[in-house]
């Protein structure tokens, strides 16, 4: 690939993070060199349109607002984003949005946090479009979202798991006496209600009493039609950055000290008090295990790019229990993914120059499978 790269950041979209997308994504696109990249943002709004900018445009939320709406194509032989050719489009153009073709794009970098972003929905578009993409696959990416799955997967590759039971949003919905039998009967309180399918703590809910379960249940049922439920440990909140493809390495850990009694998402983006330790005051024994954990959660959910392991060390066993991977970590400033990686050696600008080579490198490793059969050889 000759000359710049051209690179598109794909923010927003539609999920309860799309706030932190913008974050991320704006913290990616100041750290990246011009003279390696032209970068062309990529927003999607909050109802799902696409509107694309211009490599001139800094401000993502700009973007949203005047940005030139597209579609995405999944015809691998042509230009990747088609404009709509509405009423909208035109007045966008009198406002002074560039017309005439999109811009050729080389690799996309989706910083959608989420469903339908971190979920494989996206990473199956540009999969049919034959994009090189920064990131899990459809696969990873799924697995990787879905917290009842991914500890299925876990657990039958041997990697420690807190105990959980996963309900129906429509169990509860439609007769939730027994669901709340089950529950009580299989663990004791505190525990922690999820909806399976979301990230930065939105719609979780600790509950200490057997009284606060049916509104947390309700909670995470806002949000999913899945939701955990899950034994909560006395535990300290350790993490760890992966990066690579077929062969992963592990960042030194850290630690997540929040102000609140968990890490929720206040405590994570509106809250000021919770301290990142790097890194976590473990003894060697403890970082080689959470290394060696972090790695095998990575292959376990066919992980690729890069990933942020999240784990919880038992206070009173010391016992290591993997709690999640999260397949689009946030790349926020004050983010664990870079800064665990800047820890190890790894700076920032870097760390997405790492990333891009990994996205291409895998694009290209797919390009050698066949998808055809000649019963002849």
């Amino acid at each position: 690939m000759s000359g710049k790269i051209r690179l598109g950041i794909l923010f927003g979209g539609r999920s309860g993070e799309h706030e932190v997308s913008l974050t991320s994504a704006a913290s990616v696109m100041k750290a990246l060199d011009p003279e390696k990249y032209e970068v062309i943002p990529i927003g999607i709004t909050r109802e799902g349109r696409w509107l694309l900018g211009s490599s001139a445009d800094k401000l993502l939320p700009g973007v949203l607002e005047n940005g030139k709406p597209v579609t995405a194509s999944v015809d691998p032989t042509g230009p990747k984003f088609i404009p709509l050719h509405s009423d909208s489009s035109r007045q966008l153009s009198r406002r002074g949005a560039k017309s005439g073709r999109p811009p050729e794009i080389d690799v996309i970098f989706p910083l959608l946090h989420g469903t339908f972003g971190e979920d494989g929905t996206v990473q199956g578009l540009l999969e049919l479009a034959d994009l090189p993409y920064v990131g899990a696959g459809v696969l990873g990416s799924a697995a990787g979202m879905d917290k009842d799955l991914m500890k299925r997967l876990f657990r039958d590759a041997r990697i420690p798991v807190v105990k959980w039971i996963t309900v129906l949003r429509s169990e509860w919905k439609h007769n939730p006496d027994p669901v709340l039998a089950l529950i009580e009967a299989k663990f004791r309180c505190p525990l922690f209600v999820k909806p399976a399918n979301l990230g930065s703590s939105v719609g979780i809910s600790k509950v200490h009493k057997a009284k606060e379960l049916a509104s947390a249940l309700d909670l995470a049922a806002e949000y999913d039609r899945k939701i955990v439920v899950e034994k909560a440990v006395d535990a300290r909140e350790i993490e760890c950055s992966v990066l690579g493809n077929d062969y992963p390495q592990a960042s030194v850990p850290g630690e997540v000290i929040p102000v609140n009694e968990f890490y929720d998402y206040e405590a994570k983006y509106l809250k000021e008090g919770s301290e990142l330790i790097i890194p976590a005051k473990i003894r060697p024994r403890q970082t080689r295990r959470v290394q060696q954990l972090s790695i095998q959660a990575f292959k376990a959910v066919d992980c690729a790019g890069m990933a942020r392991v999240d784990l919880l060390l038992d206070r009173k066993t010391g016992a290591i229990f993997v709690n999640e991977i999260n397949t689009i970590p946030g790349f926020t400033p004050i983010s664990m993914y870079p800064k665990l990686w800047e820890a190890s050696g790894l700076p920032y600008p870097q760390l997405i120059d790492r990333l891009i080579e990994l996205a291409i490198e895998r694009h290209q490793e797919k390009g050698r499978t066949k998808y055809t059969f000649d019963s002849r050889h």
